[in-house]
C-alpha cells in the first residue's frame, strides 16, 4: 500500500511539475504575441513548438529540424527559461558569428551545461578568457614545428590504421570502422597533446576506459540541452546525472595523472636540451603553465576539437564512398597518380609522398571531403546566447538572455542555399570548370564556422 501511495504521489509531482511548464511556455508565447501587438515594433520568429517537441524527436533530433528549417525558415522553440532560435539562413548566421560577433557568446546557460566535462575551456568561456586561450592555442597550432610533429604522428597512424583493415579484409572479418576511427585519432590526439602513447587502436585497458567514459560523457553533456530537469538530478545525484559524475571522475583521474607526469618529467629533464618538446603539453609547460586544472581543460578541449571531428567525418566519407562507387574509384586514382603509388606499393611508401605537394593535387579528394562535411558536418548545431537585444538581418527580434542557434546540418539540405539537388551528394559542385576545387562562403558551409 506504501507503494501504491510512492508511485500515485510521484505521478502526481510529475504531472503537476509538467503542467507549471506547460502553463509557462503558453504564457510566454501569449506575452510574446502580446507584446507585438501593443506596438513594441519588434517581430518575432513563428513558434514551431517547444523543447519537450525535441525530447520526443531526440532519435531523430537533426532530421526533426531539418524538417522545422524547411517548413519555417528561422523559428522559435518555447522553452520555460528562454526563448530557443533556431537559424538555417546564411546571413544570419554571418551576423551571429561575425558581423555582431560580440552579441553572441556561450553564456552561462552554455557554460552551465558543458563546463562539468570541459571546465574552462575554449569551448565554454567568453571574454578574456576565450581571448586569451585562442590566441596561445592559434600561436602554438600554428608553429611549423607543431605542424610537423603532427603530420608524422597522423600518417604514422594513419599507416597502422590501413594495415589492420587491409588484414581484416584479408581474413574476411566484420569490423566496426568508427570505433577504429576513434582509436586511431584518439591515438594520434593525444600523442600530440600529450607525447603519449595512449595505444588504444592495440587494446589498451587503460585508453580503452577512458575513451569510453569520454563518448558517454560527451552524449550525457549533450542529454542536459532537453533534459529540464538536469541541475535536479545533479542536485540529487540521480539517474544520467549520477552516471555523468561517475565518467567524469574516470576522465580527471586519467588526466591528472598524464599531467602530473608530464610535470615531473619537465622538471627532471629542464637541463637536458636534447629531449625533444614537440608536443602541445610540453609546450603550454615551456610558458609556465603549470596549473593542472588550466591544463587538463586546455587539452581536453583539444581533444573534443581534434578527436570526434576527424573520426566522424572520416566515417561518413567513407560510407559516401561505399554509397557511390563513381565517386570512390576518382578519388582513388587521383591518390594514386599524387602520390606516384603503384599497385604494389606499400602504405608506408605511400605515406611517405604525401607531402605538402602531393597534397595540392589532390582536388576531387578535397572536393569529396567538403561534400561530406556538407551533408554530415561534424558540428550539426551550435549554440549561442544573445547578451543584449538584437534584430537579426532577416527583420526579426531576439531578446537578451535568447539562445540563438545555427544548424549546419540543415543548412547543408537548404534547397535556397545549394539548389534543387541540395540533398544529392554531389562533389563536382565544388570544382570549377578546370577541375580545381573552389571555396564557398564560410556563412552559407559553416563546418569551419565564419572566417574573419
Amino acid at each position: 500500500m506504501a507503494t501504491m501511495d510512492f508511485l500515485s504521489d510521484s505521478v502526481s509531482l510529475t504531472v503537476t511539475a509538467l503542467a507549471v511548464v506547460l502553463a509557462i511556455l503558453v504564457f510566454k508565447a501569449i506575452s510574446t504575441k502580446t507584446s507585438s501587438q501593443r506596438g513594441t515594433k519588434k517581430r518575432y520568429h513563428p513558434i514551431a513548438g517547444t523543447i519537450f517537441n525535441q525530447l520526443l524527436n531526440f532519435h531523430r533530433l537533426h532530421h526533426y529540424m531539418t524538417d522545422l528549417a524547411i517548413k519555417y525558415g528561422t523559428y522559435r522553440l518555447l522553452s520555460p527559461f528562454r526563448n530557443e532560435v533556431y537559424t538555417a539562413d546564411p546571413v544570419n548566421v554571418e551576423y551571429m558569428l561575425k558581423t555582431n560577433f560580440a552579441n553572441f557568446g556561450k553564456g552561462l546557460h552554455n557554460y552551465e551545461i558543458l563546463s562539468d566535462l570541459l571546465g574552462d575551456g575554449i569551448f565554454t568561456v567568453d571574454g578574456e578568457k576565450w581571448r586569451h586561450q585562442r590566441k596561445v592555442s592559434s600561436y602554438e597550432f600554428s608553429a611549423k614545428v607543431l605542424r610537423d610533429y603532427s603530420s608524422v604522428v597522423f600518417r604514422r597512424n594513419a599507416v597502422r590504421l590501413a594495415k589492420m583493415l587491409s588484414d581484416s579484409a584479408a581474413s574476411n572479418q566484420i569490423f566496426d570502422i568508427q570505433d577504429l576511427f576513434m582509436k586511431s585519432t584518439l591515438d594520434s590526439i593525444f600523442k600530440v597533446g600529450f607525447g603519449v602513447e595512449l595505444d588504444s587502436m592495440g587494446g589498451s585497458s587503460e585508453g580503452t576506459k577512458f575513451a569510453q567514459a569520454f563518448d558517454d560523457s560527451s552524449a550525457l553533456t549533450l542529454w542536459r540541452y532537453v533534459d529540464i530537469f538536469w541541475k535536479i538530478k545533479k542536485f540529487l545525484n540521480i539517474g544520467k546525472e549520477a552516471t555523468l559524475k561517475k565518467n567524469i571522475k574516470v576522465i580527471d583521474n586519467f588526466m591528472y595523472k598524464l599531467i602530473r607526469s608530464k610535470i615531473e618529467q619537465k622538471q627532471n629533464s629542464d637541463n637536458d636540451t636534447s629531449l625533444k618538446k614537440d608536443d602541445i603539453l610540453s609546450r603550454f609547460l615551456e610558458l609556465n603553465e603549470t596549473d593542472p586544472q588550466y591544463l587538463r581543460d586546455i587539452i581536453l578541449n583539444f581533444l573534443v576539437a581534434g578527436r570526434d571531428t576527424t573520426a566522424t567525418t572520416l566515417s561518413w566519407f567513407l560510407y559516401m564512398l561505399c554509397k557511390h562507387p563513381r565517386v570512390q574509384e576518382k578519388v582513388a586514382q587521383e591518390v594514386m597518380e599524387a602520390t606516384r603509388a603503384k599497385d604494389a606499393s606499400s602504405y608506408d611508401e605511400i605515406a611517405a609522398h604525401l607531402n605538402d605537394e602531393a597534397l595540392d593535387k589532390m582536388q576531387y579528394l578535397h572536393a569529396a571531403l567538403s561534400e561530406t562535411l556538407r551533408l554530415y558536418p561534424a558540428v550539426a548545431v551550435d549554440a549561442k546566447i544573445c547578451f543584449s537585444d538584437d534584430t537579426l538581418p532577416d527583420g526579426y527580434s531576439v531578446n537578451k538572455g535568447d539562445m540563438v542557434v545555427y544548424q549546419p546540418y540543415a543548412m547543408g539540405r537548404m534547397k535556397f542555399i545549394w539548389g534543387e539537388d541540395a540533398e544529392v551528394f554531389r562533389p563536382e559542385r565544388w570544382l570549377n570548370e578546370d577541375g580545381l576545387f573552389r571555396p564557398e562562403s564560410s556563412s552559407k558551409f559553416t563546418a569551419f564556422q565564419v572566417i574573419f
